[in-house]
C-alpha cells in the first residue's frame, strides 16, 4: 500500500503545482479549471487515507484564497 499512498500524493503534488503555475500565468477560467481538478484530486487523496480530512479542508481552503485574489485583482 506504500507505494499507491506514494502514488496519491505524487499526483496530489503535482496537481497543487499546476493550480500554482496556472494562478501565476494564465486566465482565471484557466485557474478555475485547475482548481476543480486539485480539489477532486485532495478529496480523493483524503478519503482513501493518504492525508487527513483537515489537511484535505485546509489545503482546498488555501487555494479558494488564492483563486479569489486572483480574481479580484
Amino acid at each position: 500500500h506504500r507505494a499507491r499512498n506514494r502514488w496519491r500524493l505524487r499526483t496530489m503534488r503535482e496537481a497543487l503545482k499546476k493550480f500554482d503555475d496556472k494562478v501565476v500565468h494564465s486566465s482565471v477560467e484557466e485557474a478555475r479549471q485547475a482548481y476543480l481538478e486539485a480539489c477532486q484530486i485532495l478529496d480523493k487523496t483524503a478519503s482513501k487515507g493518504a492525508i487527513h480530512k483537515n489537511q484535505a479542508a485546509r489545503r482546498k481552503s488555501r487555494l479558494n484564497a488564492r483563486l479569489k485574489a486572483k480574481a479580484t485583482a
